[in-house]
């Protein structure tokens, strides 16, 4: 298993229609984010839903994304350089109002 990418979203005060269509393109980034140099999608996984938890404590997040990236040069160029997720990110301004992201790699501590 490669390094996993956790995205949680708080959302501003929205129609229902706006925040489906943010969480629509967050997934959708699995095969719209193409390698440079294979022109194939490099995003080994992607999935997401909306928080759930019994227990109250998500601090005010209320939908998730897990993405996992083969290797740590994967994800450096998503983070950086691919212009399908900058144009994502470019567009939560106003829409999105917490962000937290934590990666890791699965066993490592």
């Amino acid at each position: 298993m490669g390094i996993l990418h956790v995205v949680m979203f708080a959302f501003e005060p929205l129609a229902a229609e706006v925040i489906q269509d943010v969480c629509d393109r967050m997934l959708g980034l699995k095969d719209n984010c193409v390698h440079p140099e294979t022109n194939k999608p490099y995003i080994k996984m992607g999935m997401g839903g909306k928080e759930d938890s019994p227990e109250g404590r998500s601090g005010g997040i209320t939908h998730v994304f897990i993405s996992e990236f083969e290797n740590e040069q994967d994800r450096q160029y998503y983070l950086k350089e691919d212009p399908a997720h900058l144009a994502f990110v470019n567009s939560l301004s106003g829409i999105v109002s917490k962000v937290q992201v934590v990666d890791f790699t699965p066993g490592v501590f």
